[in-house]
């Protein structure tokens, strides 16, 4: 029988805490400190960067401060898809050619193999398997642009991509109506939790220092400012994602745009029956406002979609908290995907930030005039991106202390891009809002009209979004 929405457990940061459970607290700064590389955020990107940087140059004297706790932001809610998506490829292709975008592309490809190695080589059980990604259609438009996609991925270097028709998707996962997909094996699933609780701990181990409970309210040259005290370090790297318009003149640097998600109770052994999975592949469709979801390690769907995309004046939820309106409209995407599950019970329901460019493009950069540094944008990708960035980092910082020189990473594309600011409000708050109302619009009118054209409302909310 299902739950009213009324009986979901709503925030409480993420199912995967519920799942399992909230971290001890780590000290907060206790007064002014000084450090060799200050990191601000501890979620992937700043973990990972301090882990990079430590194992490279053991000596450095490395602190991550992060407001709450390691994982509390995007890397402990988001939807535990490892993969090999990066945003702003295509733009990165007409800005610095093809090659530069196909380096960028392979470089992704090879990080998910890269965080699931270093997970198994540091113990840290996080529940991966690697099955890879399946992006479903259901509509003749959706078919459309997935066959465009299909055939354009190749120019990029992922020649180990597969086309499937209706009959060869039903055979992996039995979507409603589906009428093809695509799939590559450059994915994975995670359990995010355990993988930053593991990484958190590793990263200790290694004798960096962690504060949590310790916001960071400015960052200038060689200062990271906390209530507690300031921490001094040649190179101060903001690694805040969807939490970076909280800091001074940050504003309207990124986005922090909403996502939400719900995850059902286990499913028994015959609703698994009649939905199949049995690759347990990262599952995404086609659809402008396009959904996300795994199957989990004890036997559950987590689904995920925009919801309310954006709160006015770039604030953040209230530790994961998700409207009713939301969770239903989740809830109405599974059952339209597997109808079979009309009576499965919806357990939890969150939501949490993600950061985005005015560009759509993720980045990372070292200032070498002033020693700050900065890694996101990631736009919903960032599982596996925090992980190459974080290792573009740790180059960038032995490139301008004299421990190394230009590596691979540090030559691709999306180094050092620079990109305009956000508009103020409430123009920034009319525009998100209107560009995903225009996509769901589009979304509708495609099953509809199942004409094979995508909608003209999806081309105009590209253009107002900047992503065209």
């Amino acid at each position: 029988m299902s739950s009213s929405v009324s009986d979901v457990v709503n925030g409480g940061v993420s199912f995967w805490y519920a799942d399992d459970g909230l971290p001890a607290v780590r000290e907060p700064l206790s007064g002014d400190a000084s450090a060799d590389v200050v990191i601000v955020g501890g979620g992937y990107t700043g973990l990972w960067t301090a882990y990079y940087l430590k194992k490279a140059a053991p000596f450095l004297r490395i602190t991550v401060l992060e407001q709450k706790f390691c994982g509390y932001g995007a890397s402990g809610r988001n939807g535990g898809w490892l993969y090999n998506g990066i945003a702003g490829r295509d733009r990165y292709a007409r800005l610095h050619g093809q090659d530069a975008a196909v380096r960028l592309q392979r470089a992704m490809n090879d990080t998910v193999d890269e965080v699931l190695a270093v997970a198994a080589a540091e113990g840290i059980e996080a529940d991966a398997h690697k099955g890879g990604v399946l992006e479903v259609t259901r509509t003749p438009a959706q078919l459309a642009r997935l066959r465009a996609f299909h055939e354009a991925e190749p120019a990029f270097g992922e020649r180990d991509r597969e086309l499937y028709g209706a009959k060869e998707t039903a055979e992996r996962i039995r979507v409603a109506d589906a009428v093809g997909s695509t799939w590559t094996p450059h994915g994975a699933r995670v359990h995010p939790v355990k993988l930053v609780k593991g990484l958190a701990a590793a990263v200790e181990a290694l004798g960096v220092a962690i504060h949590e409970q310790t916001p960071v309210t400015e960052i200038r040259p060689k200062h990271a400012v906390t209530p507690y005290g300031t921490v001094r370090a040649p190179y101060v790297l903001r690694c805040t994602e969807g939490f970076t318009a909280a800091l001074k003149g940050e504003r309207r640097t990124w986005l922090p745009m909403n996502s939400s998600m719900i995850v059902t109770e286990p499913l028994s052994d015959e609703q698994w029956e009649s939905v199949g999975w049995d690759g347990r592949e990262t599952l995404g469709d086609m659809a402008h406002a396009y959904m996300y979801a795994q199957r989990t390690a004890d036997g559950r769907i987590a689904l995920g979609g925009r919801g309310v995309p954006y709160r006015f004046g770039s604030k953040t939820d209230n530790d994961g908290r998700t409207q009713e309106a939301t969770v239903s409209a989740l809830r109405e995407i599974l059952v339209g995907f597997f109808p079979s599950l009309a009576g499965v019970r919806v357990a939890h329901a969150w939501s949490g930030v993600l950061g985005v460019p005015r560009d759509w493009c993720a980045t990372v950069t070292l200032d070498r005039s002033t020693g700050l540094g900065w890694a996101g944008g990631y736009v919903g990708s960032g599982v596996a991106t925090a992980n190459l960035a974080a290792r573009t980092l740790r180059d960038l910082v032995q490139q301008d202390s004299g421990q190394g020189g230009r590596t691979e990473l540090t030559d691709l594309p999306w180094v050092g891009h620079k990109v305009r600011k956000w508009e103020p409000e409430p123009l920034r708050w009319l525009g998100v809002q209107g560009m995903y109302a225009v996509y769901r619009a589009a979304d509708r009118r495609e099953a509809v009209t199942q004409g094979a054209e995508s909608s003209r409302l999806a081309r105009v909310a590209d253009r107002v979004a900047g992503r065209s």
